[in-house]
């Protein structure tokens, strides 16, 4: 059983790591960087100070954060656990199928290295199923749609990424639903007449740099733009949370 619970805690460790790279990425944070961040937190790795700040400069990735370290010291001090009881012999599965279904019981020495070759082929398998590009896709978009469903974290549609002085700064916009900006190309946009310039379109898992000017805005599309930040909110019809 010891095995079989390390198993269910091993899966578990990547779908919540999965989340929180859901939840920072609808905090503004992109995906790959979302991706490390909540693997950082929920490993209590990788964090430099740069990477912290973004994350304690703001409410919800902190909350987000704290969850992930929670989670993280549990589901480790599990395994820890649970793989240390497996290598048990009185306490493991194999031993007892043994006795019932082999016509031979497995010597208790050899029970160890059974239970060491399936957790290691265990963390295998697990590891390959969720980096498989197509299952992780699936995955995430299904867990996507259940966070924003249930309204457990907020979607910003409006991110500073760099404060200059007078002001101005660098922002990213989602284009969602209620966006004056969709089908309309960033001439027809008029964003240039209201002091603002889209540095760069992204689109799904692909980056528009310097978008010409007949570039259509679609819905979904974040808006890398720069210029007077508050003009920015009111020139594309960003409406506070």
């Amino acid at each position: 059983m010891d095995v079989m619970l390390f198993i269910i805690v091993l899966i578990a460790s990547f779908v919540i790591v999965r989340i929180g790279a859901i939840a920072f990425q609808l905090t503004g944070l992109e995906w790959s960087l979302s991706k490390f961040q909540a693997l950082s937190c929920f490993t209590g790795t990788g964090f430099t100070t740069k990477e912290a700040e973004l994350i304690v400069t703001n409410k919800q990735r902190r909350r987000i954060a704290s969850i992930l370290m929670v989670l993280g010291n549990a589901g480790f001090i599990t395994l820890i656990a649970t793989a240390a009881s497996a290598l048990s012999p009185k306490t493991a599965i194999w031993a007892k199928l043994s006795e019932s279904l082999l016509p031979f019981s497995i010597p208790e020495v050899v029970v160890p290295w059974v239970n060491i070759i399936i957790i290691v082929i265990a963390i295998y398998v697990v590891y390959k199923v969720f980096t498989h590009k197509k299952f992780a896709k699936k995955i995430t978009d299904s867990l996507r749609k259940r966070i924003l469903r249930r309204e457990i974290v907020k979607k910003v549609s409006f991110e500073d990424l760099l404060f200059l002085t007078g002001g101005y700064g660098v922002s990213r916009i989602d284009v969602d639903k209620s966006s004056p900006l969709i089908d309309k190309s960033l001439a027809e946009s008029d964003l240039r007449k209201k002091d603002i310039m889209v540095l760069a379109i992204v689109r799904g898992d692909s980056t528009i740099a310097n978008p010409a000017a007949n570039t259509k805005i679609r819905l979904g599309d974040e808006l890398i733009s720069f210029g007077n930040l508050e003009s920015i909110k009111k020139g594309v019809g960003v409406k506070e949370k």
